[in-house]
């Protein structure tokens, strides 16, 4: 192309163009790029001027050539597919006619902040760089799969909005490396965004962030890898979020977010290894969360954040945060969907284990007993009910004192006022009715009273029951017993 074919506009960005000069068109700097399409010819920029200079530009000995504009309007198509720049591109504040395409090119670096597009079709390109998109509005797609970014993608404060009769995610971000951050704090957007089997190096920042795209996924992120931590503090997110298999080495936060999925799991990251997850101050989830099979390191949850149900098997968790009384976890384990889960039991029992609470572990067992109980049959229920009754399953042996006091009053006070008949007389020692009692609750221990009387009618009865209310007693404490013993 040569210079004699280009408007005013265009002469002034290819006359900047060799030594890197900024070419502002704006009459002001509080423009809306978005009103763009009324831009005049004195600020239109033709996209073959563009792609032109970026491929075969004039160069100037001594100075780094680079496209610097601001506040143009390009019209026709940016076609830089499979090209190799070696130019940084900064198109800022201006508006296009058409979606560019940078589909499998190599840039040094890429600003778009800004600027309104139709779109952006870019799958497979690599950045030698930084990739800038902040405050950039999008009208429909942003298609960056497979892209490679060396340095850190911004996206902060951007719109992607893709059409209400779009067959593709919003924002596709899927198999994206980023080899920094993830910069996209208050990002709004109308559709999906796609990370699918992403990495990224650093941490992705999605606070203060609006996602919509009720009835399906806001943000489905599997087998999503962040060495960082990812962010989604004071967002609202219509949709659900999917990071099933993700690995998250830092922080998940979701503190202070509204998530929304009626009908569903609004939070799916079953089998997700996470270092620390934050659900906290955010109020209950419409939907709900699924962490069936993930790994915490920590688990950092309000009992308030929690939705009606939820699925807990095979979680597994070092610790959790903050400290609450057993009362104010345990309905987290009724919620499940799964029904009763031992598993999940054992895993809160152990966390209040390591932080030395073993009263509260002791009730959690206790919660884990009656909830199995309803999985028994009639007599298997039957059975637990008196287990309970009598002594707690054996996580309150204080109980089965009492009953012991209390049927040693009844039986001592029954054979003080009626002695049973010695066996032997010439070789029965002294009645002790105390004693006598004693022998028949006891099951182990004898003070050979028992073997000596035998009583008769109603007071034989009595010693029945006493042995069976023994043996009772003595097998619950024994059980109980033991499985502190193993646990310890």
């Amino acid at each position: 192309m040569e210079i004699n074919d280009l408007t005013p506009a265009e002469e002034r960005v290819w006359r900047a163009f060799t030594t890197g000069a900024d070419v502002d068109f704006r009459e002001g700097t509080d423009e809306d790029a978005a009103n763009g399409g009324g831009w005049g010819p004195e600020r239109t920029v033709r996209a073959a001027v563009l792609r032109s200079l970026l491929l075969n530009g004039p160069q100037q000995d001594g100075e780094i050539a680079s496209l610097r504009v601001a506040g143009a309007r390009v019209t026709g198509m940016l076609d830089l597919q499979y090209a190799t720049i070696d130019h940084p591109v900064r198109l800022r504040h201006s508006y296009f006619d058409e979606i560019p395409r940078f589909h499998a090119g190599r840039l040094r670096e890429l600003n778009l902040s800004e600027s309104a597009l139709p779109g952006l079709t870019a799958q497979a390109m690599r950045v030698d760089g930084v990739l800038r998109m902040t405050r950039s509005r999008f009208r429909g797609p942003v298609r960056l799969g497979g892209t490679q970014i060396t340095g850190s993608l911004y996206m902060e404060s951007a719109h992607v909005d893709a059409p209400e009769d779009a067959t593709e995610p919003a924002l596709q971000l899927n198999q994206v490396s980023v080899g920094a951050d993830l910069w996209a704090p208050g990002l709004r957007t109308r559709g999906q965004i796609r990370l699918n089997g992403a990495t990224v190096t650093g941490s992705v920042n999605l606070n203060d962030a609006r996602l919509g795209n009720p009835g399906g996924a806001a943000l489905d992120a599997e087998t999503l890898g962040v060495e960082g931590d990812l962010l989604i503090r004071h967002a609202e997110v219509r949709g659900w979020i999917g990071l099933r298999g993700a690995r998250i080495a830092g922080r998940l936060d979701l503190s202070y977010s509204q998530l929304s999925h009626p009908g569903g799991s609004a939070l799916r990251a079953s089998s997700a290894t996470i270092g620390e997850l934050w659900l906290r101050r955010g109020g209950p989830m419409e939907g709900g969360l699924n962490l069936r099979r993930a790994q915490l390191d920590v688990l950092f949850l309000e009992p308030e954040t929690l939705p009606e149900q939820v699925q807990l098997g095979g979680l597994t968790y070092t610790s959790l945060a903050l400290h609450e009384p057993a009362d104010r976890r345990l309905p987290m384990l009724e919620r499940d969907s799964d029904g009763y889960v031992p598993q999940a039991y054992e895993q809160l029992t152990a966390a209040y284990r390591r932080i030395g609470d073993d009263r509260a572990a002791r009730l959690v067992q206790l919660a884990k007993q009656r909830r199995q109980r309803t999985t028994l049959p009639w007599y298997g229920r039957a059975w637990g009910h008196l287990q309970d009754a009598t002594v707690g399953y054996g996580f309150r042996p204080l109980r089965a004192g009492g009953w012991l006091l209390s049927l040693l009053a009844i039986g001592s006070v029954a054979y003080s006022l009626h002695h049973p008949r010695p066996l032997k007389a010439s070789e029965a020692p002294d009645f002790d009715p105390v004693f006598y009692t004693l022998d028949l609750l006891l099951p182990v221990i004898s003070f050979g009273q028992e073997g000596a009387y035998a009583p008769d009618g109603w007071y034989q009865t009595l010693s029945y029951a006493l042995v069976v209310a023994g043996w009772i007693l003595a097998t619950t404490v024994f059980t109980g017993v033991t499985r502190t013993v193993s646990r310890q």
